[in-house]
């Protein structure tokens, strides 16, 4: 995929991990259930010149081939849960700075069905089509992701706010102030992310019936930049509401732990 708001060499990396992960979860029963095989079956080829040691060696390679591949399936378990945590990480990066057109198929899982058989005709049948309708996508999954992690948001500040409201003091006053000032800012991007949301629904339904109708799509030019550039800005400006949550939370706890008699 491409840039993640970090050094291409570390997305290099990273993607590089990933993909020995996979190679580690796919390998592991054959390589722990296949050496003791091809171990056994040379010593049984060798030195099994008469049937006893020929049937001690086919027991003994039996016996550390089926606990080989019982161990080799252990370990793909724990590869495909570190592979699955790779992925969730990557995704999470990814949405953080905004859904590109060329990385919506880090999301496939939160496409609809629909979305993901439309996408797949319009691949094979127009070009020009599919990347505006990958672009469109992009942000409807941007919009999407936002409007959960807004309202997420907000639960927990009111939770937040719900709780300062009980000390009375001059810091909590101050403190309750600004959480509503991050409230409505975040009430500001839920708003806006479920405008968007709209606008990206009724775009990908407009570029399906020009698919159907073999329309162009020059006209929608500007209203699919409009949707990639909202798509970058709201997950950097929820981003920035939730740290500066995070730090006035981390000197809430710290002045309760001062005011705290000794």
């Amino acid at each position: 995929m491409s840039d993640l708001q970090a050094p291409n060499e570390t997305l290099k990396r990273e993607l590089k991990r990933g993909r020995r992960l996979k190679i580690a979860a796919v390998a592991s029963p054959a390589v722990f259930a296949g050496v003791p095989a091809v171990l056994f079956l040379s010593l049984f080829l060798i030195f099994g010149a008469t049937p006893p040691i020929a049937a001690t060696f086919l027991f003994f390679g039996l016996i550390f081939t089926a606990l080989g591949f019982v161990l080799g399936m252990g370990l793909s378990g724990f590869f495909l849960y570190r592979y699955s945590n790779w992925s969730n990480e990557m995704r999470e990066r990814i949405a953080a700075r905004g859904i590109r057109a060329e990385e919506v198929e880090w999301f496939r899982r939160e496409m609809r069905p629909s979305e993901r058989r439309t996408l797949k005709e319009m691949n094979s049948r127009d070009a020009l089509l599919a990347d505006a309708y990958r672009e469109t996508l992009a942000s409807r999954l941007t919009a999407s992701r936002i409007v959960k992690s807004s309202k997420r948001e907000l639960l927990l500040m009111q939770k937040r706010q719900n709780k300062l409201k009980y000390l009375r003091t001059e810091s909590s006053k101050n403190f309750l102030d600004q959480l509503q000032n991050d409230v409505e800012k975040i009430k500001s991007i839920n708003g806006e992310a479920r405008q968007m949301l709209a606008e990206a629904e009724a775009r990908l339904q407009m570029i399906d019936v020009a698919a159907l109708r073999g329309s162009s799509l020059a006209d929608s030019e500007i209203a699919l930049k409009k949707l990639s550039a909202r798509a970058s800005e709201l997950p950097i400006a929820l981003e920035s509401a939730r740290m500066t949550e995070e730090i006035r939370a981390e000197l809430e706890q710290s002045e309760d732990e001062l005011a705290e008699p000794q």
